[in-house]
């Protein structure tokens, strides 16, 4: 078996409180890609015989990346209609990825004891953002791979994870091409919130100044309390948020003069750092309550050591980690926490800034991930996607199910697809969703908009953009982590783009 102690692609991210440097890797992540030339594959269509060329770029590892494009290109033939070709210069699709993996430890001879030895069997964690993209660069679909549990060769199971998922994309790339939107005059836009999203905001703001070079887009995440704040005071052109009742609790008011525009779906995941112990922490709503009450405070105590039966947890005293600013993903967390647990709800419940019992502040996910990753013995809560770029353990949730599940790309599908509807106005709370295998911490994020705007450039650039937002960059939500939106939410948001005046 080959071990590969370090697979790190141009798109990997050491310090999200930069997003902007994410945005550079990326591009250049692109640039070096296509500047390549190897063998690539051939995929005969099965609508009407119509053959598309396939090309598969190289994952670019600083170890382990021969590796990993000879596994995707054994998978990838297993597909019917798929063979060789010569090179790039014949291919009208292309697959190529980034991201990072790394061994967490080895696997012990005594499972019991939750601590992993200098050597065994590899323990893998990370993730590989993976998309097609037509021949001008342009993102057809995406898809996020981590390595599953237990892996004994991760390279060979992220192939066969993208091998499976890959007809998919195949399907998608097969539609019609959508129209260009036409050009527009200069124009600058401004706009601030939610932490949440920030990865996948980026990414959507480079890529449409791409197509729409005279639009300029500026995003600050500074939390989604002070982004309305914001947009309430005029200062913004837009804002953003993972709180659905952003509006209403900060201007009641106001809550008619503004439009939610769905945007994805994310997960807030519940992160640890303990040293020396690399098992799988399962949590319970009633430990994650009294975690953050301030009344379980070892990480032994009998409510974790219940629910994770066969670990050995730690005799270490828990620092807790929370948000200093007015934050979406802090309401996503507390309203899961106020739907499952009594306690919680009367003594603290959920909004943007609680008053929190114990605990550390840290602002933004970025923050809290950075903190977290500095204190030996802490948990907080982060997006899943700040966890995997900060090399952070994240615990399972129990689910309305009594499944104890991880955040994944399928289990916030499941989550979407077994909740309650979203409102006529696209609002709603999707925490703790029946269902087996969903994630019970899963939440919609939005953009706030006014739905009267004066000045017509830049009411015909916002209602540009969202519509992009709603079609092709949702093909670009999954390699960020992020879910895309289910296609009847696109249809009611596009309707909903529609009452802007």
């Amino acid at each position: 078996m080959t071990v590969i102690r370090g697979l790190i692609f141009d798109v990997t991210i050491r310090d999200t409180t930069t997003m902007t440097r994410f945005k550079k890797t990326w591009l250049a992540h692109v640039a070096c890609c296509c500047a390549m030339a190897v063998p690539s594959l051939a995929w005969q269509a099965g609508n009407a015989g119509e053959t598309r060329r396939l090309y598969v770029e190289p994952f670019t590892t600083k170890e382990g990346s021969e590796k990993l494009r000879e596994d995707v290109l054994a998978e990838v033939r297993k597909l019917s209609s798929v063979s060789l070709v010569s090179g790039e210069s014949s291919a009208d699709l292309i697959l190529g990825g980034g991201g990072e993996l790394w061994i967490k430890g080895y696997i012990s001879l005594n499972p019991r004891s939750g601590r992993l030895p200098s050597n065994g069997t590899p323990v893998y964690a990370g993730y590989l953002s993976v998309e097609l993209r037509n021949t001008e660069g342009i993102t057809l679909w995406s898809y996020l791979a981590t390595p599953p549990a237990g892996s004994r060769d991760v390279s060979k199971d992220l192939a066969k994870r993208i091998a499976k998922n890959l007809p998919e994309g195949l399907e998608q790339a097969g539609a019609p091409s959508r129209t260009p939107s036409p050009p527009q005059p200069a124009t600058s836009l401004k706009g601030a919130g939610a932490t949440f999203p920030g990865p996948v905001y980026e990414k959507w703001f480079a890529n449409y100044k791409r197509e729409n070079p005279n639009l300029q887009i500026s995003y600050d995440a500074i939390g989604s309390e002070a982004g309305v704040r914001g947009l309430l005071a005029g200062e913004l052109d837009f804002g953003a948020s993972d709180n659905p009742e952003a509006i209403h609790q900060l201007a009641p008011s106001e809550e008619s003069h503004y439009l939610f525009i769905p945007t994805v779906v994310g997960a807030v995941v519940p992160i640890v750092n303990l040293p020396g112990f690399v098992g799988e922490i399962a949590f319970t709503p009633e430990a994650l309550a009294g975690i953050y009450l301030g009344k379980i405070r070892k990480w032994n105590d009998p409510i974790l050591t219940r629910a994770n039966r066969g670990l050995r947890l730690p005799d270490l005293n828990i620092t807790v980690v929370h948000r200093s600013d007015g934050s979406g993903t802090t309401y996503a967390w507390t309203d899961y926490l106020s739907q499952t647990s009594q306690e919680w709800k009367d003594q603290v419940g959920s909004g943007f800034a609680p008053m929190w019992p114990t605990g550390r502040p840290a602002g933004g996910n970025d923050g809290v991930a950075k903190l977290v990753k500095e204190l030996g013995g802490s948990i907080g809560y982060v997006e899943y996607i700040y966890a995997l770029q900060n090399h952070l353990s994240f615990g399972k949730v129990r689910n309305q199910n009594g499944e104890f599940v991880e955040a994944s790309l399928e289990s916030m599908a499941i989550a979407v697809s077994q909740s309650m509807e979203l409102n006529d106005d696209l609002k709603a709370s999707i925490v703790n969703a029946p269902g087996a295998g969903a994630y019970p911490i899963t939440s919609f994020t939005w953009f706030v908009v006014p739905n009267r705007i004066a000045d017509d450039g830049k009411r015909n650039a916002i209602s540009s953009f969202l519509k992009w937002m709603l079609g092709p960059g949702q093909t670009q939500a999954a390699a960020m982590g992020y879910l895309a939106l289910p296609k009847d939410v696109v249809s009611r948001g596009t309707a909903a783009i529609a009452k802007i005046r």
